[in-house]
């Protein structure tokens, strides 16, 4: 899920993974949609002592680049609870709404306020989604 800070040159995406038989967010990062990012959200259930045995992704390179082909699903079909997770948040969030005229102008507060609220919403509170 992306958005902006300041401007749409300045990009920022929201990376999470999901247990796909619970449906709980396990993990989530911000950063650009690099080489780099993908590596630190996989860190991310590694430090919990969770092991990610497969990933649905879409076909983006760093993905293909990342993980070998047995540990990797290309599907749509695989992504819909987490794409109906990101409809959630930007319902939710107005800042994260595509097309608005509310937008942050500082990163900090940026990804403070959607990590707070993907916090509460997904880890503490998640009888309700």
């Amino acid at each position: 899920m992306w958005s902006y800070v300041g401007a749409k040159a300045h990009p920022r995406w929201l990376w999470w993974g999901e247990d796909r038989a619970s449906g709980h967010i396990l993990a989530y990062v911000f950063g650009r949609r690099t080489h780099a990012t993908f590596p630190a959200l996989r860190r991310v259930p590694a430090r919990a002592g969770r092991a990610v045995c497969h990933w649905f992704t879409d076909a983006w390179w760093a993905y293909v680049d990342e993980l070998p082909a047995h540990q990797r699903t290309e599907s749509k079909a695989g992504l819909q609870a987490l794409e109906r997770k990101h409809l959630t948040v930007r319902t939710r969030i107005k800042r994260l709404t595509r097309k608005t005229i509310c937008c942050s102008q500082k990163l900090f507060f940026h990804e403070g306020v959607s990590a707070l609220f993907i916090h509460h919403f997904f880890f503490l509170a998640p009888q309700y989604y």
